[in-house]
């Protein structure tokens, strides 16, 4: 059996709350997790909704019914399955995106790019491969692939942690242990840790948007 792979053309879609234009300030990319939808994950955002912000959500590439054969429709960025590929869709999807949106934006516009759960090495390698030139990169329960270590930020890039007390996914060990691995590598972060599960908790996002609005 041979292996054989070729190129086509994907439509990727996004959605946004907001008016972009140049009054906005402060641009968030916000990437969602495994099995969800960008426009479900963005509602999420509504508070942050003010004048001069604009939030943004990518979608995945691979959409797939939740529960088997038919019914809710979930998203994902990428599978183990010829991984490398994937990975270099998405960046091309994230960066013509962002290209789309801040083409309309001002230069000076303080990007804040957020990656949740399987979007955290989403929005990582993004960084790393793509063309973002993010002031702020949040990963929220979630840490860098095992790919990128240890990590590389760009100098300007400040980086803040979400760890939720009681995740179903990520032990208090586990998160214990990335923390002491960066710690040892000397990457320099924020953490805030917050009480709840492995999702976007209202009172622990107001608290990352005053510890970003401190910057």
């Amino acid at each position: 059996m041979k292996k054989h792979v070729l190129k086509v053309a994907k439509t990727a879609r996004y959605f946004t709350l907001g008016n972009s234009g140049s009054e906005v300030r402060e641009v968030w990319f916000v990437c969602h997790g495994y099995a969800q939808l960008a426009s479900e994950f963005l509602q999420q955002f509504a508070t942050l909704q003010q004048p001069g912000r604009l939030l943004v959500a990518p979608e995945g590439l691979h959409r797939f019914y939740r529960k088997g054969g038919r019914g809710e429709v979930a998203a994902s960025w990428m599978t183990s399955e010829d991984r490398q590929h994937d990975i270099e869709e998405y960046v091309a999807a994230l960066n013509a995106t962002a290209e789309e949106v801040l083409h309309t934006l001002p230069q000076n516009v303080r990007i804040i790019v957020l990656g949740f759960s399987q979007g955290a090495a989403t929005v990582c390698r993004w960084l790393q491969n793509g063309k973002i030139k993010a002031d702020e990169l949040v990963l929220w329960c979630g840490f860098f692939p095992p790919d990128m270590k240890p990590p590389v930020l760009p100098l300007h890039t400040k980086l803040t942690l979400l760890t939720a007390s009681h995740d179903r996914f990520i032990s208090p060990e586990e998160n214990e242990a990335q923390l002491h691995e960066l710690r040892k590598q000397q990457v320099e972060f924020r953490h805030l840790p917050f009480q709840g599960e492995h999702e976007i908790v209202p009172a622990a996002l107001e608290l990352l948007v005053q510890l970003l609005s401190r910057n």
